[in-house]
């Protein structure tokens, strides 16, 4: 799994500095004033806290942050909070959905069990029933994201149904939702992240701005690759 991880990870850097270098062109940082130079390194030096996890204090961020890029970290949380929010309340189809894999893990953690104690006849009858309620959690997935394409985000992977793909109707291949606690969920949802990213986000982009006259970077704009990554096909 951690190679797997690695190696995803590496285009996707390549792409980030690609990103980084079209923004440096379209909107070159001018020679900067000392009091900018000065903002800048204060700016640097609370990143570098930031990546570290360590705390910064809000009286520290808004002597350094504009008024407008300070308010920014907190409307930023406003809609982590929302979204965590929203993530409660799962579409009615994706309760169905998630109420037959669980089905289908009970039966399967029922069928080890057995297996263990060497009853294997008991065992087979539950891993037969787990493979049953595998196929219908399959049919159920195939059903909703074929009337809702949209609800593949709340899934913890790429989901296709094509002939040779990962899918199958078993415990370990069938996709978990990003709530989900299951050892076996790949990833969490890709839009949640923590106040801490939040305004380490907020203070790269207030570092990036300082000393270019065009318009400022903005959220969009800096947020690119995370959205073109995490956008199906």
């Amino acid at each position: 799994m951690s190679e797997w991880y690695d190696s995803q990870k590496k285009p996707n850097s390549n792409f980030q500095k690609f990103l980084q270098e079209r923004l440096e062109k379209t909107n070159p940082r001018r020679t900067l004033t000392a009091e900018e130079e000065r903002r800048l390194s204060k700016l640097e030096a609370i990143v570098s806290k930031l990546r570290r996890g360590e705390n910064v204090q809000n009286r520290q961020l808004k002597t350094w942050l504009s008024s407008d890029e300070y308010a920014q970290i907190e409307a930023e949380w406003q809609e982590q909070i929302e979204l965590r929010e929203e993530l409660k309340d799962k579409p009615r189809d994706l309760k169905r959905y998630e109420k037959k894999l669980r089905e289908a893990t009970f039966n399967y953690n029922r069928a080890e069990g057995y297996s263990r104690k060497g009853k294997d006849t008991t065992a087979k009858k539950f891993y037969n029933k787990s493979e049953s309620l595998c196929e219908d959690a399959l049919e159920i997935l195939q059903e909703i994201l074929h009337y809702d394409s949209s609800l593949r985000v709340w899934f913890d992977r790429d989901i296709s149904f094509e002939v040779g793909g990962d899918l199958s109707a078993d415990i370990v291949s069938l996709p978990r939702l990003v709530t989900s606690r299951s050892n076996e969920k790949l990833s969490d949802d890709s839009r949640l992240t923590s106040k801490q990213s939040v305004k380490l986000a907020v203070v790269e982009r207030a570092m990036h701005n300082i000393g270019r006259d065009a318009a400022p970077a903005s959220k969009d704009d800096v947020s690119k690759l995370n959205k073109f990554l995490n956008t199906d096909d």
